[in-house]
């Protein structure tokens, strides 16, 4: 197989829950340590740092690696979804692994992979830790799937746990209350590894602290400071700035000092390849693309927008199935005109039902046909002084980058 062909036989066979959602999720580790087994336990030959939490993983994980980077040394990172190409997950100093790798990794293992049945995140796991043991790399960045407790990636033992904001999301799997959701979070630590926290609310710090000292855990908070910056756009990365820089003052058996936090925090863009965080595309007008697409992650841009200047708002709004409308805009702006669309994936929801909703709670807008569609028809409206923002799900904002 070529790597197009290895890429549709891993889609086709192990459904991914980007695409298909729910009936392609399994939780649980019993899998993923029998295929790790199969495999040597890649996993047990690199030192990693796991980061868990509903918002800011991604981004604070881009932050570490490219800091570690900058300090010389070899960084695997994994992270997950990709937004256009497959190895966007698995990264090597910022560099998304060879189609080579990928087409080999199945081409050696297929016999094991069919008959084990793996997922698709399992398998993609497996490849991750597999790339990352064959490198030798110092360290791995790792980032959790989703919750924590029962995700494949938590068969790792850390020097590191990271776990960033916590608010409702896949509630569907992980609880309906927020300290439930703590709970599957907190299942990424590990006895007597220290555990950074992000900013959280009391309740959510009480299920963090009572989990890490019945494993004997020590918890550092993070704190925001103006000691560094960042490249990475929007206030709301001052939260994961404070929990990377947190997470370095820890990491003390790597020589990093602060020339290269600095440089590495400045350089995340441009060393790790990290896309669709208030990502600027265009200006006159000027067009934002942002992955937010829960209740926290779209209150942040959202929150963000109130700081800038501008005329008229625009919204390319588009959501998957099993997200609910009404519970994210209360955070939406109803001064803004909005192109509702459905992206190119099983799990979209129909744009016709998402503008049913949308109009029903009097917002201004109108449907179309694909988001390339809706995008035009925002930049046809826009004035130069206007902005537009992309947003509500990271599917939509794939098709735009």
């Amino acid at each position: 197989m070529n790597y197009n062909q290895t890429l549709a036989w891993l889609f086709k066979r192990f459904p991914m829950y980007q695409r298909v959602g729910a009936p392609a999720m399994r939780l649980g580790l019993d899998q993923m340590n029998r295929l790790s087994a199969a495999l040597g336990n890649p996993h047990r030959s690199f030192k990693c740092i796991h980061i868990a939490g509903t918002n800011g993983k991604g981004s604070t994980a881009h932050m570490l690696a490219s800091v570690l980077q900058t300090a010389g040394y070899t960084v695997g990172l994994y992270t997950s979804p990709h937004l256009k190409d497959f190895r966007e997950r698995i990264k090597i100093n910022g560099q998304p692994i060879d189609k080579d790798i990928v087409v080999d990794f199945v081409n050696q293992h297929l016999d094991t992979l069919e008959a084990g049945n793996y997922s698709f995140f399992e398998a993609t796991v497996g490849m991750a830790f597999s790339s990352f043991a064959k490198e030798q790399v110092d360290m791995a960045v790792i980032e959790v799937g989703l919750g924590g407790r029962l995700d494949a990636t938590n068969i790792i033992t850390p020097i590191l746990s990271i776990i960033t904001n916590i608010s409702k999301d896949h509630q569907q799997f992980l609880g309906n209350t927020i300290e439930a959701i703590a709970g599957e979070k907190a299942g990424i630590i590990k006895e007597n590894v220290p555990v950074v926290l992000g900013q959280n609310e009391k309740s959510v710090q009480k299920v963090i602290l009572d989990k890490a000292k019945s494993l004997g855990s020590p918890v550092y908070f993070a704190k925001q400071t103006n000691v560094y910056t960042t490249d990475l756009l929007g206030d709301y990365q001052k939260e994961n700035l404070a929990t990377a820089s947190m997470a370095l003052q820890v990491l003390s058996e790597f020589d990093i000092d602060d020339r290269n936090r600095q440089e590495g925090l400045l350089s995340v863009a441009k060393n790790t390849g990290l896309q669709g965080r208030w990502q600027i595309l265009a200006d006159s007008p000027t067009v934002i693309a942002d992955v937010a697409h829960n209740e926290a992650g779209i209150a942040a841009v959202m929150n963000q927008l109130k700081s800038m200047t501008y005329a008229q708002l625009h919204i390319v709004f588009g959501m998957v199935e099993d997200k609910d409308f009404e519970q994210v805009q209360q955070h939406l702006s109803k001064d803004a005109t909005y192109y509702f669309c459905s992206p190119k994936v099983v799990r979209a929801k129909a744009v016709d039902q998402l503008f049913a909703e949308a109009n029903r709670l009097g917002f201004n807008g109108k449907p179309y046909g694909s988001v390339s569609d809706a995008l035009d028809a925002a930049k046809t409206m826009a004035s130069p002084s206007d902005i537009i923002l992309i947003c509500g799900s990271l599917f939509v904002v794939a098709e735009v980058i």
